[in-house]
């Protein structure tokens, strides 16, 4: 008999959002063309329903002219097809985000609207064999991509779940061929204050900067992000080539890279130089660690509203703790 061992984050499959509700975006998107949406489409105001119309359109437009759309939707990672919880409705991660490059209000899908993706290249150097540049859609399709459903939580104390797609950031570790001093792995945003107003703030320190440790980089949840909801992702979830850290907090997960660097020092993050007292290097989900300023007992779920306990690395601990052993000096959870 096999019997299956379910991961530490799972729930039982009865509540969770079925492979085949999100395998396929575009019939998705046509069934609930036909039935939910519309419905709810008409006791909301014109306007919001409108909005919502257009912030589809918008990502199905970007996504068209997106040189590498036939690589979508990727195959499932069957390790990796259920998070425990529904997959978030598309339609409340569109129009809710984080990018300051954008704005430091969550509704700068409009604005984002604006980010240039091609041509885009990533630079990788540092202690690496040797530095170069490489252009996007050559990179993605150096890869094998695949989609996985994963957590979300932001220090704010909301989460969702998305069911992105991309490849290990190990193997982009390895595309970079690392020099065997490198201990930390560094990403950098563009900066272009003409194409996003939001850096012209002056005090932000930009580019945004963010890293992780190479052991980190080796871990399989460590997810390089290049598509969402079975196609190359909208410009406001980082497009073309993002991180994602699912057992760390949501801003540890640096957008729209251009940049990777090998390094033997720790490098000083956006976020960590611009408020040291309350985010830290590490920033691992914790629910006993406050915030300064506010409690992480508990998170918002992001299209329902539905407040439930966090649970401690959001519930990846089985997979991620022992990269911390040792470690009790430091500020793990801040």
């Amino acid at each position: 008999m096999l019997i299956k061992s379910p991961q530490s984050w799972e729930i039982p499959e009865r509540l969770a959002t079925s492979e085949s509700v999100y395998l396929n975006r575009r019939q998705l998107a046509k069934a609930i063309a036909a039935g939910p949406i519309v419905a709810a489409a008409a006791s909301m105001p014109f306007g919001a329903a409108r909005a919502e119309e257009e912030a589809i359109e918008m990502a199905n437009a970007q996504a068209a002219a997106d040189p590498t759309l036939d690589l979508y939707p990727a195959p499932l990672n069957d390790a990796y097809a259920d998070a425990g919880r529904s997959v978030t409705p598309e339609i409340d991660n569109l129009k809710y985000n984080n990018f300051y490059e954008f704005g430091s209000h969550k509704t700068i899908w409009q604005r984002a609207e604006d980010l240039k993706r091609r041509p885009w290249a990533v630079t990788f150097d540092g202690l690496v064999e040797e530095e170069k540049t490489v252009d996007i859609d050559t990179l993605i399709r150096a890869m094998n991509l695949k989609e996985r459903v994963y957590r979300h939580r932001c220090v704010e104390a909301w989460s969702m779940v998305v069911p992105w797609t991309g490849f290990p950031l190990r193997d982009l570790v390895a595309f970079a061929k690392p020099l065997g001093s490198a201990k930390y792995v560094v990403m950098q945003t563009f900066e272009d204050s003409d194409m996003a107003p939001g850096q012209e703030q002056f005090w932000y320190p930009w580019p945004y900067t963010e890293g992780v440790t190479v052991e980190e980089a080796e871990n399989d949840l460590a997810f390089m992000v290049t598509g969402a909801y079975g196609q190359p992702m909208a410009n406001q979830f980082g497009a073309p080539l993002r991180l994602h850290l699912p057992w760390k907090y949501g801003f540890k997960s640096v957008k729209s890279i251009v940049r990777v660097t090998l390094t033997e020092e720790r490098p000083t993050t956006f976020w960590k130089e611009l408020v040291d007292t309350e985010y830290g290097f590490w920033a691992n989900v914790n629910p006993d660690v406050a915030h300064p300023r506010w409690s992480q007992a508990e998170e918002r779920v992001l299209g329902t509203n539905e407040k439930i306990p966090t649970v401690i690395y959001n519930g990846y601990g089985e997979q991620v703790a022992s990269l911390y052993a040792g470690m009790e000096g430091e500020n793990l959870f801040m």
